[in-house]
């Protein structure tokens, strides 16, 4: 139970005092009015005496009374009705609230810190209320009155004949039949007279008369006289004097018949009258009505209405008023106007003397006489007694089965009965604090009525004898507690009296309270809530709860359950405000602790009651707190709760129509998911064409992919500005998320809108539905060309600066997450920014059908049933920024970046531009050529220049060079040409070359330019506003199968420069599927012919060409139509070895060889030699576009490749040995590119179609085989190509790792013997055979010439040595043996390509084949110091036949 201003003990004492009862004369009782009081209530806060009393009890011993409190109340003659005390309960709870700015107790309990009331005012002011309230009963004396104070007024006619008939009033009521109540303690009540003078208004010497004639009447003890009103009452009140009485009078008591109007009360004094004028049961009821009409229900707001029947001859009728203006009163008026202190002084003395002279000599007495009784009644023998018993009880009822007497209660005894005795001799003792004779008397009072079965009579001796057990001073014997719980049992289920139940409660919980003992009293107090009295039930729940608190160790959810108890108990019982604080309270438990059912409730109460109460934004802080957390209610359950919360804010923003838009708590808006996209939507394709990709919000983000279109971007920026990339350069970034960089101010252009999409989430299960959404925005306009800014000033919704758009309707299902995209639409350049979204927020009704769909399953926009019920509100977008971690301040605190997307900056106008591909392949063979054209458009109201397409696959793409033939232009007229430039060639120019040349800068690939960014051939180089222009695109398929997706960025700028924005790109992501078509290898090896002789070099070029292609792309055939070679230094002559139809067709997986003889060409500077070998009947120029613009890409982007490599294994070797290493070298390189154009023959939808390509291979080494495509390491040396290709599939993923260490390879790499061998060509000229008579001469002598060509450009030191032997025998005997005549060693030196012939003999001693290729040839660089000799490879057998003849 919460803490008491009082010790258990004061609130015992006070609970039982004696009874006084006062009857005045109406003169008497006009006397105490002009103090605004009456009698009673004037004596009332002087009736605890202030010093101790002592009197004898009955064996003479003296007994200290202290704090002794005494009760005058005026006469009622009708016991007060149930529904009047409900009522007065009601009020005094109500009128008890917490007091405002009361610190609470905090309480902490594990993890729990509890702001509690520490006491509970409403309880003890009910609590003394209800026991003051309670009915005299006649089981018990404890209620009933000891004395009477009759009072006259000394200045009445005849005092001592008025208090002859107050005497008489008095008798009548006691002992006449007619009244029933109220009860007297014995026969003989205690008569006190009291002679009230008013000393401003009366004569002093006769009050002093008539005083002495009382005392001469009375006895000194048994009267007094009482001057009052020293102070007149039309004095000014300028004196201070204190108001004691305004505590009790707020105290609304039946008991003390207190009220708050100013009516007079008295006594009636014509005989005729047959009742007593009370001044009501309250404020608003008076007494005679209550037993007949008190129907309407005791806590309706307005007053009840005047009871319809009355008292009979009533000559005074209390007018009602309300509660409100009750307390008006109550508050307002003065009380003791005309008292001075003295008169406080002489009404202490009164009690006093009332007390100690008559009151307390009268309770001795009758204890003693009583006492006597009881004495002698223990002389008598059991037998005797329940004789005596029985005569003494002649009007009991006959006796009954225990059963029965169970039943009806037991026995009624009457009022003389021995029993009685006893029980009134305790209730005495226990009134003047004579707690062990009380108990005594108590006990045995209890054996006789359970002897006799009367339980109510057990019942009430059973609670009397616990509290006086408990209240002994010393406490020789422990607390009963057993008695209380068997008393409570009796009042509640036998006797069915739950006010004398609420009682034993009262007292007993307050006593184990005492003794700590909270967990009994909370058991106690809730066994007895029951469904009969809401606020009994409410009060001691939550009593109850507070017992649990305040246990050693407090059981916190205990005290939060029964505090919504006692919460909903309040509730039901119209205390609103305390219902309120009780579930506030229980909140601190429950909250955020998981409890979400359970916290739901109480918000959901908490919402209800505050609205009630008026509280509106309490309430609208409790149903959001409903909604905002993630609910597990069922759908129905939070379609309630929404209602609710639409209803309360409706009535939240009525009340200030004009004030700011409030927050609205749904949906949920996922800050950190809003992105923000600048320009228009994407235009979808049209037939043929088809848009640019570009960007728009339907996009996933994706990391890797914005950096390369960052990359793109930058590359394009610093060609276009030399270079370098200047400072402010910002990357484009038309899609804003939160991937992208928001630290800046993102740029926007005026005139194009602003989208940004908005996540939504409904945590609910109903829908939501959101009308009117727009954006919430504020923008400064500035002239940014200008030299200052313009003024910056906010502007209102609606302003032509900015266009909102608006959407009309947006559902929301239940728990659906969805985007919703509001565009603004600049007008003028400035700053906007954007604040957050406003909109109506509404519900739909989910309990209808809509077109016979269940709602739930999920509704369409526009098909909805609205309710009408919707709040206009709004919700702020804040995104926080990325979180800072460069500094070592940033990384030790949190500290986030801005975020700026929702802040863009609105510039100038700028171009625009669209881009559209027409005819444009999705599938494409490896290799293969196609023609596509794209169309430019600006769509906006300024010119473009400088349209630039960056990729980082040049090769893919080109517009042709300067060269290109840019007929036909329109896609229809070139729809069955070829690709290719074309002429017819004569049969007679089959397997020859045709030569022509071109320079790489017409193609793009010039020196120093990045071949990945090419400029686009725009006639005049300028796009007019609304112009489009057609270009043709040709495309080269990917030398690699599979999916490729190559991007586009087209840069352009606009023909005025702006501060703001330098320039614009557009994006395009192609997509292409390539399928396997040639697989193409190529040799090159020197010949060792020296046909022309001094006239250079010649070549042997090797093409394999194997057709991979599957089956699944259609393709019938190949055709290989022409081999065209491409070199500064090299060029194809003819095909060797041509079979006889020339025709070069390849089915597939056919492989076929082809074979070429190369020259060297004239060196003409820059300028590539191209050599066309055709197979067929039409060249195809291969030095034109679009032939000769892949190769220069496909050439650059392979220098690159390389150049790459190679700066990867920069190694530490010497100077000296590098010079020789990369001459020797040199020897092995060629530079010979070739090109295999072919045709492939398709068959589509029963229609033929001609695809055309081309291969390329880049011949860079002497007998090292190159490849169409990249090579992947490992298989390729033992396999085939195809083979390899096939096993591709189910190769392990496994690689050997390789370590390098470059830097500590500090010896000199040494020529391999392949690359020696290549420093010198050595042919043998000689006749094939030579006819030789033996006959005449025995030696034949055959003169040979050999050649030596020095391949390098650097002098070599060759030794030619014609003294070797072959050993092997199969040698010699395939070969026969022969001589060299002359000079066997010859040193020579051979200049840079010099070509050297030597003279030789050779020796024949008779007929055969011999083999002349038997010297050795030995060569080294002629300045090195360092011999790298080795012998030359070799030759080929050199057979001549000697013939006799």
């Amino acid at each position: 139970m919460a803490q008491c201003v009082q010790s258990v003990q004061e609130f015992i004492q006070d609970s039982f005092v004696p009874l006084v009862a006062a009857l005045c004369s109406e003169e008497a009782e006009r006397l105490t009015r002009k103090n605004n009081l009456g009698f009673s209530e004037l004596v009332k806060p002087f009736c605890r005496l202030t010093s101790e009393v002592h009197m004898r009890d009955p064996n003479n011993q003296l007994h200290v009374i202290k704090n002794l409190k005494i009760a005058v109340n005026n006469i009622i003659t009708h016991s007060p009705q149930p529904g009047g005390i409900r009522k007065l309960l009601n009020d005094v709870v109500s009128v008890s609230q917490p007091a405002e700015g009361l610190v609470a107790n905090v309480i902490t309990a594990g993890d729990y810190d509890l702001n509690i009331s520490a006491t509970t005012p409403w309880f003890e002011s009910y609590r003394e209320s209800f026991l003051q309230s309670m009915p005299a009963s006649d089981h018990e004396f404890l209620n009933h009155y000891v004395a009477c104070m009759l009072v006259v007024s000394s200045g009445e006619p005849e005092p001592v004949e008025q208090f002859l008939k107050l005497s008489q009033e008095q008798h009548r009521i006691q002992h006449s039949s007619e009244y029933a109540y109220p009860k007297w303690f014995i026969p003989n009540t205690l008569k006190y007279y009291v002679l009230l003078h008013d000393v401003s208004a009366g004569e002093e010497q006769r009050a002093d008369s008539v005083y002495e004639e009382m005392k001469q009447r009375y006895g000194t003890q048994g009267c007094y006289l009482l001057k009052i009103n020293s102070r007149g009452s039309n004095r000014g009140a300028d004196e201070q004097i204190p108001d004691p009485w305004s505590q009790y009078l707020q105290k609304n008591s039946i008991q003390t018949q207190e009220s708050y109007d100013d009516g007079p009360y008295s006594v009636i004094s014509n005989k005729n009258a047959d009742h007593l004028i009370s001044d009501g049961l309250d404020n608003d009821i008076q007494v005679d009505g209550l037993s007949n009409n008190f129907k309407a229900h005791p806590l309706q707001l307005d007053h009840l209405s005047d009871t319809s029947t009355s008292f009979d001859a009533t000559e005074y009728i209390k007018t009602t008023t309300s509660p409100h203006e009750s307390k008006k009163t109550s508050s307002g008026t003065p009380h003791g106007t005309c008292l001075t202190l003295t008169d406080h002084d002489r009404i202490r003395q009164f009690i006093q003397e009332f007390t100690f002279r008559g009151l307390l000599p009268h309770i001795e007495k009758t204890i003693r006489q009583l006492n006597d009784q009881l004495i002698s009644r223990k002389g008598l023998s059991r037998s005797l007694f329940s004789a005596t018993k029985k005569w003494f009880s002649g009007s009991k009822v006959p006796e009954k089965s225990i059963n029965e007497l169970k039943n009806t209660s037991g026995l009624l005894y009457p009022p003389e009965a021995p029993e009685l005795q006893i029980r009134k001799m305790a209730d005495l003792c226990f009134l003047v604090q004579h707690y062990e004779l009380a108990y005594s008397c108590y006990h045995t009072a209890k054996k006789d009525f359970l002897n006799d079965q009367a339980m109510l009579y057990a019942a009430g001796a059973l609670e009397m004898a616990a509290v006086s057990a408990f209240l002994q001073p010393g406490a020789p014997r422990p607390y009963p507690a057993h008695y209380m719980d068997t008393a409570i049992q009796t009042y509640r289920d036998i006797c069915k009296n739950m006010m004398l139940a609420e009682r034993c409660v009262l007292l007993s919980a307050e006593i184990l309270k005492s003794q700590s003992k909270y967990s009994d009293a909370a058991a106690l107090l809730i066994r007895l809530t029951s469904e009969d009295s809401d606020l009994r039930s409410a009060l001691l729940l939550e009593q109850a709860a507070h017992c649990f608190i305040n246990m050693k160790s407090p059981m916190v959810r205990k005290f939060a359950f029964h505090m919504i108890l006692a919460g909903h108990r309040y509730s039901k019982a119209g205390q609103k405000k305390h219902a309120l604080r009780c579930y506030c309270q229980a909140m601190q438990v429950y909250k955020g602790k998981g409890w979400s059912l359970a916290e739901d409730h109480i918000n959901f109460t908490i919402g209800r009651q505050s609205f009630t109460l008026r509280q509106l934004d309490n309430a609208v802080s409790a149903f959001r707190h409903i909604l905002i957390n993630d609910s597990k209610q069922p759908a129905a359950q939070q379609g309630t709760f929404l209602r609710e919360y639409l209803y309360v804010y409706k009535n939240v923003t009525q009340l200030s129509p004009d004030g700011p838009l409030p927050q609205l708590p749904l949906p949920y808006i996922n800050n950190s998911a809003t992105r923000v996209f600048f320009g228009h939507d994407r235009r979808p394709a049209e037939g043929e064409k088809q848009a640019a990709t570009h960007i728009s919000l339907d996009q996933e983000y994706d990391c890797e992919s914005s950096h390369q279109w960052k990359e793109l971007e930058e590359q394009v920026v610093a060609v276009v500005n030399k270079g370098i990339i200047p400072s402010n350069f910002q990357p484009t970034q038309y899609c804003l998320n939160s991937y992208s960089d928001n630290s800046k101010f993102p740029l926007a252009v005026v005139e194009e809108p602003v989208t940004v999409e908005v996540a939504f989430r409904n945590p609910l299960k109903v829908p939501l539905l959101l009308t009117d959404l727009s954006l919430l925005w504020k923008f400064q306009p500035k002239d940014f060309n200008a030299k200052h800014n313009g003024e910056t000033k906010e502007l209102a919704c609606g302003n032509d600066m900015i266009g909102a758009e608006v959407i009309a309707e947006f559902l929301i299902n239940s728990e659906e997450t969805k985007m919703a995209r509001l565009k603004l639409f600049p007008h003028q350049t400035g700053e906007l920014h954007i604040l957050g979204v406003v909109y109506n927020l509404g519900t739909i009704q989910g309990t209808m059908m809509l077109d016979g769909i269940d709602p739930s399953i999920g509704l369409q926009a526009g098909k909805f049933v609205y309710n009408g019920m919707s709040v206009r509100g709004r919700q702020d977008l804040e995104i926080q920024g990325p979180r800072l971690n460069n500094t070592k301040e940033e990384k030790t605190s949190i500290k986030y970046g801005p975020d700026r997307r929702l802040d863009p900056i609105i510039t100038e106008e700028m171009p625009l531009l669209e881009v559209f591909f027409i005819n444009f392949p999705t599938g494409l063979l490896c290799g293969e050529i196609r023609k596509a054209y794209v169309e430019f458009v600006n769509v906006s109201k300024c010119p473009l220049t400088a349209l630039k397409v960056v990729s980082k696959h040049p090769e893919f793409f080109t517009f042709g060079g300067n060269t290109a033939v840019l007929t036909p232009l329109s896609p229809s007229a070139s729809e069955n040409c070829s690709a290719y430039k074309t002429v017819v060639t004569d049969s007679t120019s089959v397997c020859t070359a045709l030569m022509s040349s071109a320079s790489s800068v017409n193609f793009g690939v010039g020196t120093g330019s990045q071949p990945e960014v090419i400029h686009v051939p725009l006639p005049d180089s300028v796009l007019l506003p609304g112009a489009s222009v057609q270009l043709p695109m040709w495309l080269h398929g990917p030398d690699e199968e599979g999916v490729h997706e190559i991007n586009f960025l087209f840069y352009y700028e606009s023909i005025k420069k702006h501060s703001k924005m330098c320039h614009r790109v557009l994006r395009h992501t192609a997509v292409i599927c390539t399928s396997r078509s040639l697989n193409v290898r190529a040799t090159v090896c020197r010949s060792n012919a020296l046909e022309d002789e001094g006239k250079g070099d010649n070549m042997l070029v090797f093409v394999d060409v194997e057709n991979i292609n599957t089956s699944e792309a259609g393709v019938k055939e190949f055709h290989i139509v022409q081999v065209s070679s491409n070199s500064k230094h090299w060029k194809l002559q003819k095909a060797v070895n041509l079979s006889e139809d020339k025709d070069y067709k390849l089915a597939s997986r056919e492989r076929g060889k082809l074979c070429f003889k190369a020259v060297r060409c004239k060196n003409s500077g820059e300028n590539y030699t191209f050599a066309d070998i055709v197979f067929g009947n039409e060249q195809i120029i291969s030095s034109a576009s679009p032939c000769a613009d892949f190769f220069f890409r496909s050439l650059s982007s392979e220098l690159k490749r390389t150049h790459t490599q190679s700066n990867m294994f920069q190694g530490a070797v010497k100077q000296s040995f590098d010079e020789a290493v990369r001459l020797i070298q040199k020897c092995s390189k060629v530079d010979l590119n070739i090109v295999v154009l072919w045709k492939a023959y398709v068959v589509e939808d029963n229609k033929q179609l001609i695809l055309e390509g081309q291969h390329h291979i880049l011949l860079h080494t002497v007998g090292k085989e190159a490849y169409s495509f990249p090579q992947k390491q490992g298989f390729k040396k033992i396999l085939g190509n195809s083979d390899w290709e096939d096993l591709e599939q189910e190769s392990p993923e496994m690689v050997f790792l390789k370590f390098f260490r470059p830097e500590s390879s500090s010896l000199p790499t040494r020529p391999t013997p392949d690359q020696l061998s290549n420093l010198i060509k050595t042919s043998l000229h000689y006749p094939e055979s030579f006819n030789h008579s033996f006959h005449q001469k025995s030696l034949c002598l055959v003169p040979v010439t050999l050649l030596l060509s020095n391949c390098s450009e650097a002098d070599v030191d060759v030794i030619i040595d014609l003294r070797h032997k072959t050993t092997s025998p199969e040698a010699l005997e395939i070969h026969g043996s022969f001589t060299w005549l002359g000079q066997t060693q010859y040193k020579l030196q051979l200049k840079n390509q010099e070509v050297c012939s030597l003279q030789l003999k050779a020796c024949f001693v008779r007929t055969g084949v011999y083999n002349l290729g038997t010297h050795r040839v030995f060569a080294k660089l002629a300045d090195q110091v360092t011999l790298f000799e080795t012998s030359q490879q070799n030759s080929m057998p050199a057979l001549i036949i000697i013939n006799n003849i």
